[in-house]
């Protein structure tokens, strides 16, 4: 979005610019990581801006808020008619959209009751997570930190909290030289990445982690899982061994912000050949298809502004 132009976002039902919202430093959620958020895309198509499956992001949200017994103030149906309110006044094509709540009171102490509770929806302009594109691939390192699970944290949940986990892990990473991290869960399977599932192609068969794995349920990893299965594609949903990360013959992230993401080295060792593979690579436009309005199979997850 250009310097100059006003941003809007809608705080507590109310759409107001960006400059006008103003939160305490003191704020609980700042303070102890007790906010909750979201992430959507939406899409430029030839019918004009489409959000990408809304209702089933704002599911999510309403979920993480009763995981964490956060009363929000407003139903899903008011969530969502916020969210394409933002989409509209901003007049945004193509961007993410942001809808956080969190406490918004100074007082210290951790405990949440009684304590004031904001909604917040930010939709701005955002491109490739990576920087990279699809037809090149991400380094990652197997992160000495483990993925939380469900004795420790909800990792069902999109908690701001559960991310600290996600960023040591990934500034590891990027310390040693490499794009990004993937976690094991802390019983050494492989889980998923700081912020994005993954799948591994072994001999033609598209495997990707299972719930069990102490991952988020993303709703790019379903879409996708839907996507493969309509190609014909075998999939399947089970406990990955960190050696099978080495010998797979591709691996990709998927994720709202990252979409589909090849990774194409692992630890210093080349996934398959070293480049991006043939189903990745095929999943991907297929992918980019979908979400641009191109598939009419899929055209229900689309809601248009």
């Amino acid at each position: 979005m250009p310097a100059n132009k006003t941003q809007y976002v809608w705080m507590d039902g109310k759409l107001t610019e960006e400059k006008n919202v103003r939160v305490p430093v003191l704020t609980h959620s700042l303070q102890y990581g007790s906010g909750m958020f979201e992430g959507l895309r939406v899409y430029e198509t030839d019918r004009g801006a489409a959000i990408f499956r809304l209702q089933d992001h704002v599911k999510r949200f309403m979920n993480t808020a009763k995981i964490y017994s956060i009363d929000l103030g407003f139903t899903a149906d008011e969530i969502s008619d916020a969210i394409i309110a933002v989409v509209k006044k901003n007049a945004l094509l193509s961007g993410y959209i942001r809808p956080f709540a969190f406490y918004n009171d100074t007082q210290i102490g951790i405990s949440t009751f009684g304590k004031k509770v904001s909604v917040f929806v930010a939709a701005v302009p955002f491109g490739a997570y990576y920087g990279k594109g699809e037809d090149a691939g991400i380094k990652c390192k197997v992160s000495s930190w483990h993925r939380i699970n469900s004795l420790i944290l909800p990792p069902e949940a999109k908690a701001s909290g559960n991310y600290i986990n996600s960023i040591l892990s990934s500034i590891e990473a990027r310390h040693s030289g490499f794009d990004e991290s993937i976690l094991l869960s802390t019983a050494g399977y492989v889980a998923e990445g700081p912020g994005e599932n993954i799948f591994f192609v072994e001999r033609d068969k598209l495997i990707t982690p299972p719930r069990e794995a102490d991952i988020l349920l993303g709703i790019t990893r379903d879409s996708i899982i839907q996507i493969a299965e309509a190609m014909g594609m075998v999939i399947e949903e089970r406990n990955v061994h960190r050696e099978e990360l080495y010998t797979c013959d591709e691996a990709f992230f998927s994720g709202t912000a990252a979409e589909i993401t090849p990774i194409t080295n692992i630890d210093g060792t080349k996934v398959g050949t070293g480049k991006v593979g043939v189903m990745t690579s095929a999943l991907s436009k297929a992918y980019s298809d979908v979400v641009h309005g191109r598939n009419k199979e899929f055209a229900s997850w689309l809601t248009y502004v």
